[in-house]
């Protein structure tokens, strides 16, 4: 709980001579949470407190959601300080890992993973889910399509121009020419942004391509992780190790997140009612949190109750749930 993380977050503070910012998007299962741009507004609110310092420490667990608001929040973090690092405890992938690239420093765990940034498009134009609500999408993933081309120049040598044309159409059929544009957009900017923020701190050029190249289109799949060997190895990224001190710190931390947050159990209706009929549930799915700024939870609340749905065969048992409020919370300093 907040209350038990903050004599952790303090010693932190002391140990890295900073201010410690948390980030947490939850991803326990059926309840996933990505990083939002909805989050400007309170990460202003925790920094306003700091008062300048010279250096901002940001505990971050996450696996991705929008890249432009990764980069908000890198500028807007990187305003209030001199000095950025970023300390992952697990799972920093896809727009998390575009946080990091914008930090002076990265603290990995034995465990800590970044991942490529590689966000799936979602429009109201993109293919309908076969058997779902019409209104329900499927994402488009920005290297599936990229990998859709390469297969077949690569794999297929289809190398003329024409051909070429005719591949596309052939997916332009499936999927709206518009959302394809996105795609690309998106692609585009990812690079752009990525590059941004690697120019702040690593000067070669060439280490540079290189670490957008692997992050933004060589790994070959969204779930490809990059353990801390190959962040600083392979990547020359400015990663540092966690000596025992620390290392114990950053742990009891995530534990303590995890707990919290339930981040090893499936979110299933029918295993939280356990033998009741009925039942009020609330769930943490993300976290920011500082010493002197609190703690703000994105919480979901709701009832669940067990009904008889009709089917062909008769009643057969389910599960209504009806939410009651979702959205963040504050909880200040006691």
């Amino acid at each position: 709980m907040y209350s038990e993380r903050l004599a952790l977050y303090r010693k932190i503070e002391k140990l890295r001579k900073s201010k410690v910012l948390l980030y947490v998007t939850g991803d326990r299962r059926n309840l996933e949470t990505r990083i939002h741009s909805e989050v400007a507004d309170f990460f202003t609110d925790h920094l306003d407190t700091f008062r300048l310092p010279k250096k901002i420490s940001l505990i971050l667990y996450s696996r991705g959601g929008d890249t432009l608001a990764g980069w908000m929040i890198v500028n807007m973090i990187r305003l209030f300080c001199e000095e950025f690092e970023v300390i992952i405890p697990s799972k920093a992938h896809s727009t998390a890992t575009l946080i990091c690239l914008g930090a002076d420093r990265i603290v990995m765990t034995k465990q800590a993973t970044l991942g490529p940034i590689d966000p799936s498009i979602t429009t109201p134009l993109n293919p309908q889910v076969p058997g779902a609500p019409p209104v329900a999408r499927l994402p488009i993933s920005v290297e599936a399509v990229a990998s859709y081309f390469e297969l077949a120049k690569s794999l297929m040598g289809i190398k003329e121009e024409s051909n070429l044309t005719n591949v596309f159409l052939k997916l332009a059929d499936q999927v709206h020419p518009l959302a394809l544009g996105d795609v690309y957009r998106a692609r585009t900017q990812i690079q752009m942004l990525a590059e941004k923020l690697l120019n702040l701190h690593m000067k070669d050029d060439s280490d540079i391509k290189k670490v957008i190249s692997v992050l933004c289109s060589e790994s070959g799949s969204h779930d490809y992780t990059i353990n801390r060997r190959e962040a600083e190895r392979d990547l020359k990224l400015p990663v540092e190790k966690p000596d025992n001190e620390f290392y114990k710190i950053i742990r009891d931390i995530h534990m303590d997140v995890r707990r919290e947050m339930k981040l090893d159990e499936p979110f299933e209706p029918d295993f939280e009612l356990g033998v009741q009929s009925s039942k009020q549930y609330v769930v943490t799915r993300a976290l920011i949190e500082s010493i002197s700024g609190g703690s703000h939870k994105y919480n979901t609340s709701g009832q669940l109750t067990r009904i008889q749905v009709p089917g062909p065969a008769g009643p057969q048992p389910g599960v209504q749930i009806q939410g009651i409020f979702e959205g963040w919370q504050h909880e200040q300093v006691s």
